[in-house]
């Protein structure tokens, strides 16, 4: 697959990717090389990347646990203690192998340790490859809040690989496909529509679905690359979507979730508050809701987690002046930034979520 420019930096595919990644490894002189993988990762995608990088700088290997609870300010504080003590300096190389965990996490440990060394993104995890490495965003969450702490900040390079997503449960596959039906929604309702039904799907062209849905968040990406304008597009399903996971991840009495099945959660929800807006019709918001819980288990919401989930909206990175910010639909395959619901709104979409 051709080579994608983003901003400041290329997305190389397969075995292009790789030797784009030897090649620049000559090229730079890094004074040694650190691979950052979670327990996942390391266990089911370092033994397939080792082999392909072809080098004689020495080469480490940095692990931190698995899942969203290690997205945090200590687990950089360990890796950067562990870069320190493994002689890292202004010339080495972190290399971040794994799902959008480690991807956020690694680029924000890369863009701060003795103020910013070179990193590449190798995502494995479908979520990873279509939204979350691609962008510049890096970060961590404060507690149970999302991304709260972070930084733009592009990688060297990008290197899509989908063999890793071979190594995929299918509910991490279902995940990541949220933000490929999010990338739809907003900006291609021909994209949109080759989701409607999954039965008739070729997955033998799934190869060629990624490189589209990574090709239209990198479109908006490059015309508002720190998220002043058209990049909040992005956020449709994030507000409601993020403030769902985080409810969720410190609720003991809940079932933590997947990143996707927030989101898509988020994007029904958000779909109906467009469409009590009157920015989409009702057709529209049933084929949305119809084909997302055709894909997701829907989410049990009890009425009394309806105003805990909202209070977290206030948190919400997108905010300005107090006031939540949504992007909602304005028709399949258009976007309206900047958009606000009352309470009341919001607690009918939880409600009409359940029918």
């Amino acid at each position: 697959m051709q080579t994608i420019q983003a901003n400041g930096y290329p997305i190389y595919f397969s075995e292009t990717g790789y030797a784009a990644l030897n090649e620049m490894l000559v090229e730079e002189k890094y004074s040694n090389i650190f691979v950052l993988v979670d327990s996942q990762s390391n266990e089911y995608c370092l033994p397939q990347f080792l082999p392909f990088l072809a080098t004689e700088i020495a080469i480490e290997i940095i692990e931190f646990e698995s899942g969203e609870s290690s997205k945090n300010i200590e687990t950089c504080v360990q890796i950067w203690e562990a870069l320190t003590e493994l002689g890292a300096d202004r010339k080495s190389l972190l290399i971040n192998v794994g799902g959008g965990v480690v991807t956020d996490l690694g680029g924000f440990v890369a863009s701060t340790f003795k103020r910013g060394i070179d990193f590449i993104h190798v995502p494995t995890t479908l979520l990873a490859m279509v939204d979350a490495s691609v962008g510049g965003k890096n970060g961590v969450d404060l507690g149970n809040l999302k991304n709260q702490i972070g930084v733009i900040n592009v990688p060297k390079m990008i290197l899509i690989d989908t063999a890793y997503l071979e190594t995929l449960p299918k509910n991490e596959m279902r995940s990541g496909l949220a933000e490929m039906l999010k990338h739809g929604l907003i900006h291609d309702a021909m994209y949109w529509k080759k989701f409607l039904d999954l039965k008739q799907l070729d997955f033998a062209d799934f190869d060629t679905l990624i490189y589209q849905s990574i090709e239209i968040k990198n479109a908006i990406v490059m015309q508002d690359p720190t998220e002043n304008g058209i990049r909040k597009a992005l956020n449709f399903g994030h507000t409601l979507g993020h403030a769902i996971e985080s409810y969720f991840l410190e609720n003991e009495h809940k079932t933590t979730l997947l990143h996707g099945e927030a989101i898509a959660a988020g994007m029904i929800l958000e779909s109906f508050i467009s469409w009590q807006k009157k920015l989409i019709d009702e057709h529209e918001y049933l084929e949305i809701k119809k084909t997302i819980n055709h894909i997701f288990n829907p989410i049990v919401f009890e009425e009394s987690d309806h105003d805990p989930i909202q209070e977290l909206l206030i948190h919400d990175k997108k905010n300005e002046y107090g006031m939540i910010q949504f992007a909602l639909l304005d028709s399949i395959g258009k976007i309206k930034i900047n958009q606000t619901a009352e309470k009341e709104l919001i607690t009918a979409a939880f409600l009409n979520y359940k029918t």
